[in-house]
Order: C-alpha cells, then structure tokens, then sequence
C-alpha cells in the first residue's frame, strides 16, 4: 500500500535535484556563453580602435570606452630599468642627464614590445576587412587567409546605423562574430580609398568547442548525480516509510484475521436464531425480537464481508478475471433484477441500449453497479426515475448511473469515498448502510484500471461515472 507513497517520495527527491542541477549548471554555461560573447565583442571593438590608433588618428568617441575597458583588463606592465649611476658612483656630473634619460628611451621601446605581445597573445584570432560600400575587401592587413569573405548585409547595417553586431555561420557550421564600423570619408587610410566601413571578426569554434564540453560534462555529472540521488532517495524513503508499512500490513492483517473469525460466531448466530423463531408464533413478543437479532446479524455478516473485501484490496490479494463482458446484456439483467424493487418504491428505472463490450471483471463490476443502484434506491423518493447507460469514449466506455433523488451536499461530495463517512441525514436513517459502499466501488473500479467520477447537486439528483476500458473493435468482431 505505501510503496507507492515511497516512489512519489523518490519522485519528489529526483525532480528536486534534478532542477537543483540544471539551475547551477544552466546558471554555469550561461555565465560562461556571457563572459564569451562580452569578451568577444569588447575585442572586435578594441580591434577597430586599435586601427584607427594605428593609422594616426584619433579613437572615434564611441570607441573609446572599449579602448579603456581593453586597457584595464589587459594592463601593460613596464620594467623599471636601472641606471648606470647607480653601479658608478664616481661617474661625472655633466653625464647624469644623460643616464637619466636612458631609463626614458628604454621605457618607451618597452612599452611597445609589450603592447606588441599583448597585441599577439589576445587579438591574434580577431581579423581585419577594411570594405567599401559595395562590400569589396580594399586591403587585407592580416597576416593569415580570414575565413570569410566580407558580410555585404553587415556592410550595409553599419552604414545606415553606424555599426553592427551580427555572429553568421559558415558552411561548415562553425561561427564567426563579427562587429562592423562605419567610417567616414577622409578620416581613415586615404591610400586605401577611404573604405566605408571596417569589418572586424573572430572564430568562434574554440569557445563553441569548450561550451560543447562544458555541456556534455554537466549532463554527465548531472546524470550521474541524480542517479545517486535516486538510489539513495529510494533507500531513505524505504526507511522512513517502513514503520508506517509494518503499522499498516499489521492492521489489514488484523481486519484480515477478526473478519475470519467473526463469520463463524455470526454464522452460527443466525442460525440459532432462525430454530428459535421457527417454533414461536407470530404474536409472540419473543418472536420479534429473534428478528431483530436477525436483522443485525445479517448486518454484521455484510459488514465483515466488506472489510475482508478491502483488506485484500489494499494488500492486493483480490483476484480480477478481466473478460469481454457484453454492457447490454450486464444492464438489462440488472435492470430485470433490481426493477420490481424499485417498482415497489414508485421509482422508474430505466435502460438505455448499448453495443459497447468492456474489459473487467463481470462479478466485482456486477458489485459495483449493484452499490450505486442501492445507493440511487435509497435516496431517490417515489415518483423519481434512475438511469443506467453507457456510452463510448474511445479506448473507454462510460458507465452511468444518474438518479432525480435528493442530491449529495456540497460539503459532503469530498469525503463521499471515505470508509465508514456517512452525512447527518444519513446517520438518522435505519437503512443508511455502514459508509463502506462507494468505498468499495472505487477500489474496485481501479482495480479494473477504472475510474468512478460523483457529481451531484442537493435537491437535483446525483449522477456516477465510471470509465472502463473497452475491448477493441477486432477483438469485439471476433467474439
């Protein structure tokens, strides 16, 4: 019975750190997709301001805040040379200007070596295209092939809004980010025809190639981490419902036991009872009151036979033989059965026609029809009408059973299915039953891979639905 509730708890444990997961690795691959993408566009834009400082002029104003950010991540670091004068003390005065100014010269070429390396080491994979308005390449200044040719669309967009950002993709499927400026006429390499824009692009196959193995790594790990999540969740909720298991399997087993023990005192109760009231008469007093022990006799055996019936329906000893079971011929007899008790009561029962054959076993849904009729009897009042139909639902067929009686409260439809739950109304009533019946129903409707649906509205009837799974239409043709 709790095996259930511990898959939902392994369920539950799974889910969570299966999300927990894809939070922390999504966040992961996203910052690192982010830290890329900036890195790569804060180069392409260093890359055109690198040109124009490279041709002598001056860093177009919306290019210089990358030129800063550039200059900040990658600060150049120059060596502090030392002077001659500090190893010859007795050199003379007129040559300190001179030492002095060495350390100046020494600086200066410093400087450009290390921007030189610097140059090299981050912007190496970032190429350049000066184009015309046409997207013809004017000049290539790279020292190696790009492996594009200039992007017309990107020429245009930067011409009409000053710059674009675009990533394409190659033929063979690798990327390409690309970050075309609009320049000027007259303000950028005037041998070469002053070009209209500058193209700037890097390959993006080795950072597509690190996130693609970030991504395998996290969905092994992640795998691996909700597999050991799901072993352990499963341990861990074992024992934790286990007491609850050992609580439950002793009681089905002591409901099991007191009912086989019951039905022979009851049985041999009865009995008593009916030699003892065969030799009064009639108008004895006594006589009346055997039947009343009779009467709760009867009661008792029925009630030790419903909780023998769901114990083993909670423990899942109850064997179901599903079978094709004609719903015609299922309804007409109960209706030939149950019709002049309901006559009896001033109440029409009706049946409707049906072609449908279902999957289940014919006793238990026999049962369950048999409850919901008793149930429609006892709280339909005379002159009302009770209805037996069935009607197709693809793979299922729906059994209803609907009554004009006195309808179910609002507050009472929730608890309908509980064991032993019964409305004050009913309580009141000497023929109300022991509250085990709609109880019954359900568990035996989803034994048979069923589901049994109550709506009802108080003064306006009630109405029960029960899906159950058809046979299919070759198997139907065959039988």
């Amino acid at each position: 019975m709790l095996n259930r509730l511990r898959w939902q708890f392994t369920a539950l444990y799974i889910i969570a750190a299966a999300v927990l997961i894809i939070l922390i690795g999504g966040a992961a691959y996203g910052l690192l997709a982010y830290y890329f993408e900036s890195a790569n566009d804060l180069a392409l834009q260093y890359k055109v301001a690198l040109a124009y400082s490279s041709a002598g002029l001056e860093v177009p104003d919306n290019l210089k805040l990358a030129d800063q950010r550039w200059q900040t991540r990658n600060p150049v670091v120059l060596p502090t040379p030392q002077s001659e004068s500090e190893h010859n003390d007795d050199d003379e005065d007129e040559n300190d200007e001179e030492d002095h100014a060495a350390p100046s010269v020494l600086a200066t070429n410093s400087a450009n070596h290390e921007g030189e390396e610097t140059y090299d080491s981050e912007l190496s994979a970032v190429f350049l295209l000066p184009v015309d308005a046409q997207g013809i390449l004017l000049d290539n200044p790279n020292i190696y092939t790009p492996p594009l040719t200039p992007n017309l669309a990107a020429v245009e967009s930067a011409i009409l809004l000053g710059n674009d950002f675009r990533t394409v993709r190659l033929e063979d499927g690798s990327r390409v980010r690309l970050f075309s400026y609009r320049v000027d006429n007259g303000t950028y390499f005037q041998q070469s025809g002053s070009p209209a824009a500058l193209q700037v692009g890097r390959s993006l196959k080795d950072q597509d190639r690190i996130l693609t193995q970030l991504l395998i790594g996290l969905v092994i790990l992640g795998g691996a981490s909700v597999l050991s999540v799901g072993v352990g969740s499963w341990w861990l909720a074992g024992r934790s419902v286990k007491p609850a298991q050992q609580a439950w399997d002793r009681q089905q087993a002591f409901v099991a036991n007191a009912s086989h023990e019951l039905r022979t005192p009851l049985t041999l109760l009865r009995a008593s009872a009916e030699v003892a009231q065969r030799g009064l008469d009639a108008s004895d007093g006594r006589y009346s009151l055997l039947g009343d022990i009779l009467q709760e006799t009867d009661y008792m055996s029925q009630l030790v036979d419903d909780l023998l019936l769901l114990s083993r329906l909670d423990a899942g000893r109850l064997k179901l033989v599903q079978q094709p079971i004609s719903l015609s011929e299922l309804l007409f007899d109960l209706n030939r059965q149950m019709g002049p008790i309901a006559e009896g009561r001033g109440i029409r029962l009706d049946t409707l026609p049906s072609n449908s054959v279902a999957l289940a076993d014919p006793t238990r849904l026999r049962q369950v029809l048999l409850i919901l009729l008793d149930n429609a009897l006892r709280h339909t009042p005379q002159g009302g009408v009770i209805r037996m139909q069935s009607l197709p639902e693809g793979r299922y067929v729906r059994l209803v059973v609907s009554d004009s009686g006195a309808g179910i409260p609002e507050e009472h439809l929730p608890h309908i299915f509980e064991r032993f739950y019964r409305g004050k109304e009913d309580r009141r009533q000497p023929d109300s039953g022991s509250g085990l019946g709609l109880a019954i129903a359900r568990a035996l409707v989803e034994a048979m891979h069923g589901q049994i649906v109550v709506t009802s509205q108080a003064g306006k009837g009630t109405h029960v639905s029960l899906r159950i799974p058809v046979l299919e239409g070759k198997d139907v043709a065959n039988l």
